[in-house]
């Protein structure tokens, strides 16, 4: 069961965590110990590699924590890949166009939806392989998640929403903001215009929008703006915030 996609059908808002350096097999239940209700471990920066986000999802079985990855590229091939090895759902960056969009549904639906190549009985079925009825439920439970985060993918974000197959837009804040040459600018009219628009946009398809705030108040502003799928931080910020917050508690008692 994916639960991240569940609670988004149902209209609620969802927790979770980008994870970027700290790929402990332990990560993952770790936040789900926390009560959050997914986490994604990015492939495109850093040193996650195929073997080693493998090794991250199979952590999660059991927990009750739904597995995302980021691929490290729209084309990376296949997409479905990561699927097999067992993540829930994909976020796939630099989405800038319809065709885009389509491509990525086909690569992580199987038929009629898409093209996904059909292997049974590995770790995204653990292991058990249940015919031709498992491949629908699949489709229903595998996130596509485009990440829209250039000037050009939101001139073209209502072909790209209206695709069917599409779960979250992601709005991807530091790329978005130096491709509209306002680098770090997030306070910039332009940049809360089109905070604004993908939230709407969003909001018309039944797609659910995402963030990834650096803090509460930032998650909340964003989730009264209408963005349902929040990632708190990522592990290396919100890690570093926590060392840096108790070592200047501590230094004031030594003062």
């Amino acid at each position: 069961m994916n639960v991240f996609l569940e609670k988004l059908r149902a209209g609620d808002v969802v927790l979770g965590q980008m994870v970027m350096d700290l790929f402990s097999p332990g990560i993952g239940p770790m936040l789900a110990a926390c009560g959050l209700d997914f986490v994604i471990y990015d492939m495109e920066h850093g040193r996650c590699d195929i073997r080693l986000v493998a090794e991250m999802i199979a952590s999660c079985r059991g927990t009750g924590i739904t597995p995302l990855v980021r691929a490290s590229d729209i084309e990376s091939a296949p997409l479905s890949r990561l699927l097999d090895l067992g993540a829930m759902g994909v976020l796939v960056p630099r989405v800038e166009t319809r065709a885009q969009a389509e491509h990525i549904v086909a690569e992580l639906k199987y038929a009629p939806q898409g093209k996904r190549g059909v292997a049974l009985g590995f770790a995204h079925d653990l292991y058990q392989a249940q015919g031709a009825g498992y491949l629908a439920r699949a489709n229903a439970e595998t996130a596509v998640i485009p990440l829209l985060e250039t000037a050009t993918a939101f001139e073209n974000l209502e072909e790209i929403l209206s695709v069917p197959g599409i779960d979250v837009a992601w709005l991807g804040h530091y790329d978005l903001t130096t491709s509209m040459g306002i680098p770090a600018q997030f306070d910039h009219p332009r940049f809360l215009q089109a905070k604004t628009r993908l939230a709407e946009v969003a909001r018309k398809h039944g797609v659910a929008a995402g963030f990834l705030p650096p803090n509460p108040a930032v998650a909340r502003d964003w989730i009264r703006d209408g963005y349902r799928a929040i990632s708190l931080n990522s592990d290396v910020g919100l890690f570093m915030d926590g060392v840096r917050s108790f070592r200047s508690a501590v230094s004031e008692a030594k003062r």
